[in-house]
């Protein structure tokens, strides 16, 4: 016997972002999953695809760092390309970074569940730097801030509208 999907049950703060974006964009209901890459095996799609959602403390500020499912991220690289972004000073440059804590995250981050938060500027309020790598994609696979749903936009579009910061931040997976 097939299992049933519920509904997903979307924030309608973040349903309003994007239809206010003119956003076209499909919500794909899948089985409850906690990671992107288990999000891109439930789904049968390319993990390159699957854009993974990662919030950075870099000293006392916070970023959103976004890169595919199928890729680790490069702490060091990514804190390049911040202070290369931030045009802070070489004496005033970002010199820790690390994973925001739990505690922080729920605390200031208020859409969507820990490990499933939307990659959207408005409204984390953080800027969002984007892994080169994903430019390769026509469409990609965002968290909708829910486990068992998945958002599908065209990237050109969340490119225009999002504006991210561009760089090369992330490694593949070791075997």
């Amino acid at each position: 016997m097939k299992k049933k999907i519920k509904e997903p049950k979307i924030s309608k703060k973040l349903i309003d972002y994007l239809d206010k974006n003119k956003y076209k964009y499909e919500i794909i209901k899948h089985r409850t999953t906690y990671t992107s890459w288990d999000t891109a095996q439930t789904e049968k799609v390319k993990p390159q695809e699957v854009v993974k959602t990662l919030v950075m403390k870099v000293d006392k500020d916070w970023f959103v760092a976004a890169l595919p499912s199928n890729r680790n991220l490069e702490k060091k690289s990514l804190l390049k390309t911040i202070n290369s972004k931030t045009g802070k000073e070489e004496n005033k440059k970002f010199k820790k970074i690390d994973f925001a804590d739990e505690k922080w995250l729920k605390k200031n981050i208020k859409i969507g569940k820990l490990g499933s938060i939307p990659p959207f500027c408005e409204l984390l309020k953080r800027e969002i730097y984007f892994d080169k790598i994903l430019l390769k994609n026509k469409k990609i696979y965002l968290n909708s801030g829910e486990y068992d749903a998945s958002i599908r936009v065209n990237l050109s579009q969340y490119l225009k509208n999002e504006k991210p910061i561009l760089g090369s931040f992330s490694v593949k997976k070791p075997k």
